[in-house]
């Protein structure tokens, strides 16, 4: 279950962020799952709860956008046919982005 190893990421960067704001309380993160992530949210959610204790992110609540779907290019093996408008970067971007932080809102 990689939600766990997810879930203790986002808390590290949630507590680079409190702590570099001199934050009391963590109320709520936003997170937006890649396409490609393969996460379950409620899995992530129960994990993000459980790793969260003890923090000062304990008791936040995680929204988690849904990701806009992937778009891929696959070349044709002419040299000169460029990817459509859209296709490289979306697609880039869902298969390295699988969960990015979106805001974290604290105190």
């Amino acid at each position: 279950m990689h939600e766990v190893a997810l879930a203790e990421g986002v808390l590290r960067i949630v507590m680079d962020a409190a702590r570099a704001s001199a934050a009391a309380r963590v109320h709520t993160v936003w997170v937006e799952l890649g396409a490609l992530a393969h996460v379950e949210p409620d899995a992530l959610a129960f994990c993000f709860d459980a790793v969260t204790r003890g923090s000062v992110a304990e008791g936040a609540r995680l929204d988690i956008a849904p990701a806009a779907p992937v778009t891929a290019f696959v070349p044709d093996g002419d040299a000169g046919t460029a990817p459509p408008t859209g296709g490289g970067s979306s697609f880039a971007s869902g298969l390295f982005g699988v969960v990015a932080i979106i805001c974290v809102r604290y105190v």
